[in-house]
């Protein structure tokens, strides 16, 4: 099974961690960031990885290389300027031959949610698109999405005010696409957000959602990045 890991931000949240270093590999616990994420997909079975990186993109080739130490076919694609999550991922598959399934993934997320459980769903849905929820105290700060009884996704609303809130899920940034997905998108060296550009395009076309429990956290502040170190060393 393949994945694309998007790890092309610069990380200004996490700065000065990130002032030098790029994000994907500043240490947590000791060991670069994204080994956790690597290691996490290898046991559910991905063993093709592509990053795609810009920001300070060479210093993480310099630290994981071809990914054999960890199991693991690791590629890269080197975006030329940003593209944005959808951006990224058109960029992609021009660069290298994606799979006609894979996952995507945000590269700032710690999580050790079911990928097993949602490729199963994923399958058997006969979906073109699934995304992981997972449940917050707060949605109000990421955007809740709205499932019906069969999961299918009926709507995503960013920012929602409390009395629109009527579910705790968001998205977890763990998608599993197919690769048809990007015949609608727009063209390559676009711009374009995944998540507010493509997904709505897709609601009754193919798009559900897949609400799962497990450890989870954007790791994309300092305040995070601290719990998260925590939460490994306890």
């Amino acid at each position: 099974m393949q994945a694309l890991i998007l790890a092309g931000g610069e990380g200004t949240r996490l700065r000065p961690l990130t002032s030098t270093m790029p994000k994907p590999v500043v240490p947590l616990a000791n060991r670069p960031f994204i080994t956790f994420m690597l290691e996490w997909l290898l046991r559910h079975g991905v063993d093709d990885v592509i990053l795609s990186c810009g920001f300070l993109a060479d210093g993480v080739r310099r630290v994981l290389g071809d990914g054999a130490d960890l199991g693991i076919r690791l590629r890269y694609v080197e975006e030329p300027r940003p593209l944005g999550t959808g951006g990224a991922l058109r960029y992609a598959g021009e660069q290298l031959e994606l799979a006609e399934r894979f996952f995507m993934l945000n590269g700032d997320v710690l999580c050790d949610l079911d990928l097993t459980a949602q490729l199963d769903q994923h399958e058997r849905s006969g979906a073109a698109a699934t995304i992981a929820l997972v449940a917050v105290e707060d949605p109000s700060a990421y955007g809740l999405v709205r499932l019906d009884d069969g999961r299918a996704v009926t709507e995503f609303l960013e920012k929602p005010s409390p009395d629109e809130i009527d579910t705790t899920l968001i998205n977890a940034g763990v998608y599993i696409l197919e690769r048809g997905v990007l015949d609608g998108m727009a063209p390559a060296g676009a711009n374009i957000s995944i998540e507010r550009d493509v997904f709505p395009t897709l609601v009754g076309a193919g798009l559900f959602g897949f609400p799962t429990e497990g450890y989870w956290l954007d790791i994309g502040t300092p305040e995070r990045y601290l719990q998260g170190t925590f939460d490994i060393l306890e």
